[in-house]
């Protein structure tokens, strides 16, 4: 589904946004006020120019001192794997861009992030993953690698990691993956433009809430991490 219909389908009173470097940056009213919109399209490869872009629109959000709402659209393939960009230490400058997105957390705004296509590694981590909410696509891609790439690097074979999973959501791509892991509350079927209002008056009733990172606990009862939970308390207690 292309990005113009996703958006008009979840804001369809006033929509407004251009689309430039792979960068989408808008406005759109709902019945909860004014929402910026901020984000990547078209499998956008990640690469300074992008998160110092994304970063800054952040932070320009921030100094209006309104606590507007954010809507951070994901459609990412992942960082950019060119030398140029390593060499400027993408790593750091993604850190730049989650911290941002934690600061304009802690500030008060509500904010959440859709996936409209791909969710890949430190493109989605950098600042879908640091929403407040996370919401996929049914039709989405959200994976940290596949499963061929994660044989290169962790040098288990691939058959095994197939294997795998089958069994354990943590070895496997996929939105319902992802859900079960808790790292996306929830994974959209049909779109109305009542979705982003509620998600956003749910927020502002119990804002306190979001401020405690419970995906461990979700994640358990979702059975997408059985053994996370009792590890870290293990080492915590240790």
């Amino acid at each position: 589904m292309q990005t113009k219909t996703i958006l008009e389908q979840l804001f369809p009173n006033k929509l407004e946004y251009h689309i430039d470097n792979s960068m989408i940056r808008g406005s759109a009213e709902t019945n909860m006020g004014n929402v910026e919109i901020i984000g990547t399209v078209d499998s956008a490869a990640m690469n300074q120019l992008i998160a110092m872009t994304l970063a800054n629109e952040i932070l320009a959000v921030i100094e209006k001192g309104e606590k507007t709402p954010i809507v951070f659209i994901v459609d990412t393939m992942g960082q950019d794997s060119s030398r140029a960009d390593e060499l400027l230490c993408l790593n750091r400058t993604f850190a730049h861009l989650a911290s941002c997105v934690d600061l304009l957390r802690r500030r008060g705004h509500p904010n959440l992030a859709i996936v409209l296509g791909e969710a890949v590694s430190g493109g989605f981590l950098s600042y879908g993953l640091m929403a407040n909410q996370v919401f996929a696509m049914q039709s989405s891609q959200v994976k940290v690698m596949d499963l061929n790439a994660m044989s290169r690097v962790t040098k288990i074979p691939l058959d095994k990691l197939k294997s795998l999973s089958q069994t354990s959501a943590i070895f496997a791509p996929g939105v319902e993956n992802y859900y079960a892991m808790g790292a996306v509350d929830d994974i959209w079927q049909t779109l109305d433009e009542h979705l982003v209002e509620n998600a956003l008056e749910s927020q502002l009733t119990h804002m306190d809430d979001f401020f405690t990172d419970n995906r461990r606990q979700v994640a358990k009862d979702r059975k997408g991490r059985l053994l996370c939970d009792e590890i870290v308390q293990s080492v915590l207690t240790a």
